[in-house]
């Protein structure tokens, strides 16, 4: 069995890949460079991250033309990071970029890090937005690739709380794409928000 996982640096995805491999299952980790500003930290922080603990380098896929082509929050430094941060489409893209890059390297599966869908802002952060997509995937390569969410029973706290009983640190999430986080923008909110309540 082998797994793409996708990464970005953050707790999140690295956190993921961890658990993979102390399954003991084969990793082929997948950094996508969907235009965000956060790309250069979060590509350095994943290389990083990816040599402190042992995980296999990942290959980084450059499909920036997307978020340069539809704005948000995320991707234009012009809008606001916070209330303009949903950007259509995102995580359709890594789920068929992860599937693409999985029927190349033969890999049965796609993780990706979503959490508790209790806690979701946007639509394609639910269980159903998965069933979905691999039904999706299955139609358009005619091979059943799954989508996996290893982490969607767990909320922000949970976590945080694993990452730091594996050491996990040196992370990099926040999506304003500087050297030290924002502190407005979803993903910096959201880590602060968690651990106020751990």
């Amino acid at each position: 069995m082998g797994i793409v996982t996708l990464v970005s640096g953050g707790f999140d995805s690295t956190l993921m890949s961890m658990m993979a491999q102390e399954e003991g299952i084969a990793l082929f980790p997948l950094f996508i460079d969907y235009g965000q500003l956060g790309a250069t930290k979060e590509w350095e922080a994943c290389q990083r991250l990816h040599e402190m603990y042992k995980l296999p380098r990942a290959v980084r896929m450059d499909l920036s033309g997307f978020g340069n082509t539809i704005p948000s929050g995320i991707t234009d430094p012009n809008l606001r990071i916070n209330e303009d941060a949903f950007l259509p489409g995102r995580n359709l893209l890594f789920v068929l970029a992860g599937a693409a890059y999985a029927f190349k390297v033969q890999a049965d599966s796609v993780a990706l890090g979503l959490l508790d869908p209790a806690d979701h802002l946007f639509p394609d952060q639910t269980e159903k937005f998965v069933q979905e997509s691999e039904r999706m995937i299955e139609i358009s390569m005619g091979k059943r690739i799954s989508v996996l969410t290893p982490l969607i029973d767990f909320s922000k706290s949970d976590v945080l709380a694993m990452a730091r009983v594996r050491g996990l640190q040196d992370t990099y999430s926040c999506h304003a794409g500087g050297n030290t986080p924002c502190g407005v923008c979803v993903a910096c909110i959201e880590i602060a928000n968690a651990k106020e309540r751990s």
